[in-house]
C-alpha cells in the first residue's frame, strides 16, 4: 500500500486538517519564566488555528532553554540545539508532568531531557492543563486531528527559535503522549526521530477494559479520540481501514524507538507482530528501530528511559 493510500485511510478516521495554506504564524507569548539549574524554562501560549477559521484558539506549553555554566541569560549562552517535544499521558495536569512539576517521576522526561542540553516543548493536549478546547466547534472530526495539528504548531515553534537547530527535532511521549508521538511523526516529516512509550497494541489485540475479547477498539472512539471510530467502524478492529503498522510504516525509515510493557493494556503480542511488520524496513540499521520490553505494567522504568534518552542524542547529533 502506499503511503497516500494510508494517509488518505487514516483520514477516514481523524479526519481532515485545515490546509497548509492557511497557517498563521504561532504568535508565542511569554506567560512566566523561571531559571532553573542548568535551563531557563518558560510557560508560553502559541496560536493554532489557521486564518478563517472558526475561533482563535492558544495552546499552552513549557519551553526549556539550556543555559551555558555561568551564563546571566539566554542570549550570552546562544547556540543551536537539538530540541524534542515532550508529549503527557492522561493526566488532569497535563504539561506540568514531563516538566517535572507533579504527577510521576518515571514521566519527569522533559525535564530531564532538559537537563541533558535539550530545548523541550511540552503542550497540552486538547483539555489538560491549562487549555481548554472544543475540537469539533473547531471544525476538527477528532481531538486527535485537533492534537496532531497543534503538535505540529509547537514544531513551527520550535523552528522560529534561534537556539533551535530545525534539522535536529524529535518527540517523545508515554500513554496518550506514546501514541500522538507517532501520530505527530507520521504526519510531520520534520520530527527526525520519535520515542513511544505504552502507546499502542494492534488495533486486533486491543481489549476495551478487558471486555468484548481482542478488538474491541470502543476506548479509542470517545470524544477525546476518534468518534467515528464507533459512528462508523462500530469499534471493531477488523472494520478499521488502517492499522498500526500503516501509522509506524509512514514514518520509517527516521530512527523510532519503542517501550512496550510486559503488562501493559497495550498488549505486547501485538506490538511485537508490528514489530515484525515494520523490522524489514531498517534492514542493516537496527539501532534506528528499537523494541524494549521491561516487565512492569504501564510505566516508563528508569532504565529504559534513560537508553531512551542516548539514542535521542545520538540520532539528533548526526551530521
Amino acid at each position: 500500500m502506499s503511503q497516500s493510500s494510508i494517509v488518505s485511510r487514516i483520514l477516514e478516521v481523524m479526519g481532515s486538517a485545515p490546509r497548509e495554506g492557511q497557517l498563521v504564524s504561532p504568535n508565542v507569548r511569554i506567560e512566566s519564566e523561571n531559571r532553573e539549574s542548568g535551563y531557563l524554562r518558560r510557560k508560553i501560549s502559541f496560536e493554532t488555528e489557521p486564518s478563517g477559521a472558526p475561533a482563535s484558539d492558544r495552546c499552552f506549553a513549557w519551553v526549556t532553554i539550556p543555559l551555558k555554566e555561568g551564563a546571566a541569560s539566554v542570549k550570552s549562552s546562544l547556540s543551536r540545539f537539538p530540541a524534542v517535544i515532550c508529549l503527557h499521558q492522561t493526566t488532569r495536569i497535563g504539561k506540568d508532568e514531563p516538566m517535572g512539576l507533579g504527577g510521576l517521576p518515571n514521566l519527569h522526561y522533559a525535564k530531564e531531557l532538559a537537563s541533558r542540553g535539550f530545548v523541550t516543548l511540552s503542550p497540552d493536549y486538547p483539555n489538560f492543563g491549562d487549555y481548554r478546547c472544543d475540537a469539533y466547534a473547531l471544525g476538527y472530526a477528532s481531538a486527535t486531528m485537533k492534537g496532531i495539528w497543534n503538535h505540529r504548531r509547537a514544531v513551527d515553534v520550535l523552528t522560529s527559535m534561534p537556539e533551535v537547530d530545525p534539522n535536529r527535532i524529535g518527540c517523545v511521549g508515554h500513554s496518550l503522549g506514546g501514541h500522538n508521538t507517532l501520530f505527530l511523526a507520521a504526519f510531520e516529516p520534520r520530527i527526525k526521530a520519535a520515542v513511544s512509550s505504552c502507546g499502542f497494541t494492534l488495533f486486533k489485540y486491543n481489549r476495551h477494559g478487558g471486555e468484548g475479547g481482542p478488538g474491541n477498539i470502543t476506548d479509542w472512539s470517545h470524544a477525546g479520540y476518534m468518534p467515528r471510530i464507533m459512528e462508523r467502524y462500530g469499534a471493531r478492529a477488523e472494520n478499521m481501514p488502517f492499522e498500526w503498522n500503516d501509522v509506524l510504516s509512514l514514518i520509517a525509515p527516521r530512527p523510532i524507538f519503542i517501550n512496550a510493557t510486559t503488562q501493559d493494556s497495550f498488549d505486547v503480542e501485538g506490538v511485537r507482530e508490528c514489530e515484525k511488520l515494520i523490522r524489514p524496513i531498517y534492514k542493516g540499521r537496527d539501532d534506528d528501530f528499537i523494541v524494549r520490553s521491561p516487565d512492569c505494567g504501564h510505566d516508563f522504568p528508569q532504565t529504559v528511559r534513560e537508553e531512551s534518552y542516548r539514542f535521542l542524542e545520538r540520532v539528533l547529533n548526526r551530521p
